[in-house]
């Protein structure tokens, strides 16, 4: 959670079937706080019953961070820049993505990346936010994970990386090269078959060598001992990121079921 000098700020990460909370102490410190979703309603509907009920929400909020983990599509600045005035940012996503139509459309530069994302957010969703919240912001969970995976593994060595974060029943899939995103993807991770699929197809399609190149992995993965085992058999350098080293070891680290993308600041 970014420092903010707005007053009192939080950290909602809405996933598809799920809600959590970041709030920051008066001891500086940061307090997480999962909360059970109501079958039956929809998210937007939890997260507007959670701020009716829950004590950590009632005091008032001057800026709020809301993580949605949509699928992003990305295109080169160049690319972006010159694209016909005519196509829409509807139109855009949805040649690319279905099931997201009439949510709303976020487009996000990424500088680092020399690229533009764009991904959706629900609109009753932030509707609930801004009813509740004086000043909101709008993230993709992927985001500070490309970055960080950037920043802290990619841009060491020489050999080539594959990365994978396992979150929110997917994974997310992605290749840096020349400073730039190569490959990025999100695959269904209810099943650990197709997990294994998913990794192993993005690995071949990149022309990954099996001895040589890098598998990095992070998340909560499904029957992980059976996954971990056959990833392997294809695979000889996978690593294991360790959380807690990763960020430094940082205290966000140490919080049991928080998510990683939640931990990165």
């Amino acid at each position: 959670m970014a420092e903010t000098t707005k007053g009192r700020s939080i950290k909602i990460r809405a996933g598809q079937d799920s809600l959590a909370f970041l709030t920051k102490e008066a001891d500086g410190s940061r307090a997480f706080h999962p909360y059970q979703i109501k079958t039956g309603m929809s998210v937007a509907a939890n997260l507007r019953e959670a701020f009716r009920t829950e004590e950590y929400l009632r005091d008032g909020i001057d800026y709020a961070e809301l993580m949605v983990t949509t699928p992003v599509i990305l295109l080169p600045v160049d690319e972006y820049d010159n694209l016909d005035e005519e196509l829409t940012t509807e139109d855009l996503y949805s040649s690319v993505m279905t099931g997201h139509k009439g949510e709303e459309k976020i487009v996000r530069p990424m500088d680092d990346f020399d690229a533009v994302g764009i991904f959706t957010v629900n609109s009753d969703l932030h509707m609930v936010v801004t009813d509740n919240c004086k000043e909101v912001a709008v993230h993709n969970v992927i985001y500070p994970v490309w970055q960080h995976f950037y920043n802290r593994y990619y841009q060491s060595g020489q050999r080539r990386k594959l990365f994978a974060y396992f979150h929110d029943k997917s994974v997310d899939v992605c290749q840096f090269e020349h400073g730039r995103v190569r490959f990025a993807n999100t695959f269904d991770a209810t099943h650990a078959h197709d997990a294994l699929y998913y990794i192993l197809f993005a690995w071949k399609q990149l022309g990954m060598n099996q001895a040589e190149d890098d598998l990095f992995i992070i998340g909560a993965m499904p029957h992980e001992q059976w996954l971990r085992g056959r990833l392997a058999t294809y695979v000889t350098r996978i690593h294991d990121i360790n959380v807690s080293a990763s960020l430094n070891r940082s205290p966000l680290a140490e919080i049991e079921g928080m998510p990683f993308d939640m931990m990165i600041e």
